[in-house]
């Protein structure tokens, strides 16, 4: 077991937030409100359980103190019929409540997943470039489960124990008021055992949640198509094994912490229940040798005993229990209060007829604003954004911003190319575009209207992006062609693909368009699914085209075949280009030279080359050769 435990656990409780307030437990509230109906039907279930299961002990003192000894067997049968008369009412009432429980419980965990979902779906690139995947996925799923455990099984064992407790000590008081008193003596006893363990108990499990998420985070990135394959190409299963037993052996450790001390804790409530009853016991058997109590009595007192401890033993456990499932309810309202860097705007602009002119403005940006690091710093609040990459962009750029007072015109229907070296900011300008990030200083205009008056769905309808690693979903051809327009029609479907020149090659499959592409369309070559992504992007018709046109690592037929389905699609529609070889920027309408966040150049092909600056310097050194290995595969496939 971990030899520090105890230290780090005691380090997480000084800086850990208080789990159990007002604003929480509202919070909480708050979902529980649309089940009012299964909510109060488990109350009236709760009740009449505990009341009907006051009746055994008095049932049992009737049968010693009156049945037996007046040999009444009339009363002796109805006291038996009693007995198995109160399981049945027990059960039948027991499978209402676990209805109504059961309903209110799925029920929450469909709202928090749905919304959790939503607010994770609205949150900008750079969330999701910080945020690992199992994080997210461990919020999703066991987060979610034990934020409903909260409201249904804990509330539950809570409500039901107070009202038994309440009704015990009722009850025993009419029997016996001096016992009743000395048997209650004791339960300050449970309520100091509950706040020795209920701190502690609460950090583990939070730091035990923590730890799962980093060890469900690893198996995704390493058991994933990609990160599979990089282990093998790398040989390094053996230290990926290690890395996950010492993630795992930290799972653990914990799970044999928490355990531990729950064991000292249920300890201590039994030694604490063992004294009450040896007290009452005692002294009751003394009052009986007295004369001044009955034996039926002293036992039903003895079986109310049961009634009395064992709700005052599970609400210390339910409130440790209560203390420790809060944690996953802090966990999910974490991602739900994450600021939203991309929001809808309070009067969106609809974009009916979209003529595809682009304006930046005096652009400024910077990855360190407005952007959350991810899952992993939100418990502190700390926002900043900056994944290594970027920071590095921004340390070339010297004023941390990643683009600094970019300002350019791109006509309806022109076609522009986009050049630099790595890391000159050419993605995050085209990110722009499509406002998968907000500009710091500026504004990006479509149609002459800054993005952020515009609908979010009518940029994803103005806007088509296809980038240089295309993401397919693990499903067929034809439902991932037709992600960008799901009411298209089969026909609309092989239209594209035939523009995008992967009609003949699906056809050619056994499946044809129902072919399972596999996990990121792994089961296809890096141009079939360039082509596929194209395809999509036909079908969806924008009226503003953005592609890196990267295809160096394809072959020359291949990059052939996409080349002529880009001069397709880019026919009649803006395009910005992520230019890489020479036939794309000699066929644009302006090139934009980006070099540190700047734009330093813009012109003609022959114009920039005739200044010598850094786009001359380029051509010398980039484009001229790029296209010289085309041109045979280009001549054979036309």
């Amino acid at each position: 077991m971990h030899s520090n435990w105890w230290s780090y656990v005691q380090y997480d409780e000084e800086r850990d937030r208080p789990g159990v307030d007002r604003a929480l437990l509202l919070k909480v509230l708050a979902y529980a409100k649309p089940y009012r109906f299964h909510l109060a039907l488990v109350l009236v279930t709760i009740a009449v359980i505990s009341l009907v299961s006051l009746l055994p002990p008095l049932l049992m003192r009737s049968l010693i103190d009156q049945a037996i000894p007046n040999a009444d067997l009339r009363l002796v049968t109805l006291l038996g019929l009693g007995m198995v008369a109160v399981p049945l009412v027990n059960g039948v009432v027991g499978v209402a409540q676990r209805w109504a429980s059961a309903s209110m419980g799925q029920g929450i965990i469909y709202d928090l997943r749905r919304q959790l979902f939503e607010r994770v779906q609205r949150m900008s690139l750079g969330f999701f470039t910080n945020t690992k995947t199992g994080e997210l996925m461990s919020r999703l799923q066991s987060d979610v489960v034990g934020a409903q455990q909260a409201v249904t099984s804990t509330f539950v064992t809570l409500t039901s124990n107070v009202v038994s407790l309440i009704a015990t000590l009722a009850i025993m008081l009419s029997l016996e008021w001096r016992l009743t008193l000395l048997s209650v003596s004791i339960l300050p006893l449970f309520i100091v055992a509950s706040r020795q363990v209920g701190k502690r108990l609460r950090v583990v499990r939070r730091r035990q949640m923590e730890e799962h998420a980093d060890m469900s985070s690893l198996m995704q990135e390493t058991l994933s198509v990609s990160g599979a394959l990089l282990v093998k190409l790398f040989g390094r299963a053996r230290d990926e094994d290690e890395r996950f037993s010492a993630q795992a052996a930290k799972v653990r450790d914990l799970g044999i912490v928490q355990a531990t001390i729950g064991r000292w804790f249920f300890m201590s409530l039994g030694l604490v229940s063992a004294i009450g009853t040896a007290l009452v016991f005692w002294v009751g058997a003394v009052m009986v040798i007295k004369g001044t109590l009955t034996i039926g009595t002293i036992v039903a007192l003895s079986a109310y005993l049961t009634r009395l401890y064992g709700p005052a033993s599970s609400l210390s456990n339910a409130r440790v229990e209560f203390a420790t499932s809060l944690v996953s309810f802090e966990r999910v309202f974490e991602v739900l209060d994450l600021p939203i860097a991309i929001e809808e705007p309070s009067d969106p602009v609809v974009l009916d007829e979209v003529q595809g002119r682009i304006d930046f403005d005096d652009v400024w940006f910077s990855y360190g604003e407005g952007d959350a690091e991810g899952l992993e710093s939100v418990r502190r609040y700390k926002w900043s954004g900056l994944t290594r990459e970027d920071a590095e962009v921004a340390r070339v750029a010297g004023d941390g911003y990643t683009l600094s007072g970019v300002s350019f015109r791109i006509e309806p229907g022109d076609m522009v190319a986009l050049v630099g070296p790595s890391g000159a900011g050419k993605t995050t300008l085209t990110n722009l575009v499509p406002r998968l990030y907000d500009a710091s200083r500026g504004s990006v205009r479509i149609d002459s209207r800054d993005v952020r008056e515009l609908s979010l769905d009518s940029i994803a309808g103005a806007v088509g992006v296809v980038t240089q690693d295309p993401y397919l979903f693990h499903d067929s051809i034809l439902a991932n062609i037709r992600y960008s327009r799901p009411e298209a029609s089969l026909d609309e479907v092989r239209a594209a693909a035939a523009v995008a020149n992967i009609d003949d090659f699906v056809i050619g499959l056994p499946n044809g368009y129902d072919t399972v592409v596999g996990e990121r369309g792994y089961r296809l070559s890096g141009g079939e699914k360039q082509r596929l992504a194209i395809a999509r992007v036909i079908l969806k018709d924008p009226a503003i085209l953005i592609l890196d046109e990267a295809t160096s690592h394809l072959d020359a037929r291949s990059e052939a075949l996409i080349q002529d389905a880009l001069d397709h699609i880019m026919e009649g529609r803006t395009s910005l280009v992520i230019a890489h070889r020479l036939s794309t920027i000699l066929k644009a309408d302006r090139i934009l030279v980006l070099d540190e966040g700047e734009l330093i150049e813009t012109g003609s092909h022959a114009e920039l080359l005739e200044r010598g600056g850094l786009y001359a310097h380029l051509f010398q050194t980039q484009f001229r050769h790029a296209d010289e290995a085309l041109r045979p595969a280009a001549t054979g496939t036309a």
